[in-house]
């Protein structure tokens, strides 16, 4: 078949129009496509996944699934974390001989905690252009539609999944003052809100949004306390965005308050173990409270 033949071909479907996809400029393209209503998918997002001359993709099978809902018949190529080593030269390949080349993720916005960062950092390095065809976002889905502040927020991904690790990085976010938005797997939402209340607060505000644009969309809204205690051992389905509120101003201890207190912890313990003690009862940075504790012994020294 002849590379005119093909463009022809080249078109998606909404109900039973049929709409011929212009030609895709050679360039890297990041295409966000739903995290669960195919009705959230752009029309600029098909006309792109019609027409780029490569359509890259995590999971074919799923891909797939979304292409045949729009009549679109461009075949996917498989790149995801376990072929990035393999796959990612040979898009960069087309790339370099002129072809355009689409990147979607199972759902969503590619670039979100999934490996399509290092794709688009090698097309950046090797000169390429990256083009962002906005659309569907879990994240932003959830801040939306949770009530809870949205003049700053901060998207940390997912939580680790050791308990102490958890704990630790709860520690590191608890004095940013914006929304905090994890993803969550539905076997470990109860730990994590158990962690979170005993990090953070169990009157800090949190809301668990399930299933977001499905069926059975939920936001459950309630204290870090309450959402742990109805989570604890609850049989869970289904993808979660957790948001927690940022911390009050006056949770958040100030210079002076942070001193005395370091002052007081360094008077009993060795001075590691004070900044460790510091960074749990604050939630501020271990290695900042450890290089103030130093600071101040060396003032106070030098008096």
């Amino acid at each position: 078949m002849s590379d005119e033949h093909k463009t022809t071909l080249r078109g998606y479907r909404i109900a039973n129009t049929a709409i011929p996809a212009r030609p895709v400029e050679p360039a890297l393209y990041l295409v966000a496509t739903p995290i669960g209503n195919l009705g959230d998918i752009t029309l600029r997002a098909l006309e792109t996944l019609a027409g780029a001359d490569v359509l890259a993709c995590e999971d074919t099978r799923v891909t797939r699934v979304l292409l045949d809902r729009f009549g679109i018949v461009n075949r996917p190529f498989s790149y995801h974390e376990h072929n990035a080593d393999e796959a990612g030269p040979k898009l960069l390949a087309a790339l370099e001989n002129g072809k355009s080349v689409a990147l979607v993720s199972d759902a969503g916005t590619p670039m979100v905690s999934d490996p399509g960062y290092r794709l688009a950092q090698l097309a950046i390095e090797a000169g390429h252009r990256v083009v962002p065809i906005p659309g569907a976002s879990a994240p932003l889905a959830a801040l939306v539609g949770s009530g809870m502040p949205s003049d700053a927020f901060l998207f940390a991904g997912f939580l680790p999944v050791k308990d102490k690790g958890r704990r630790d990085r709860l520690a590191e976010l608890s004095r940013i003052p914006a929304t905090l938005i994890f993803f969550e797997s539905p076997h470990r939402i109860g730990a994590s809100l158990a962690a979170a209340t005993d990090v953070l607060g169990g009157s800090r505000r949190a809301v668990v949004c399930r299933e977001l644009t499905k069926t059975y969309e939920e936001f459950r809204r309630g204290t870090l306390a309450e959402l742990a205690a109805y989570y604890d051992d609850r049989a869970v389905k289904g993808e979660i965005v957790l948001l927690v509120a940022p911390p009050d101003i006056d949770d958040v201890p100030g210079a002076v308050e942070v001193d005395v207190l370091l002052r007081e912890l360094a008077a009993s313990m060795p001075t590691s173990k004070a900044a460790a003690e510091g960074a749990r009862l604050t939630g501020l940075s271990k290695k900042d409270l450890y290089q103030r504790l130093l600071s101040l012994k060396g003032e106070a020294g030098g008096d």
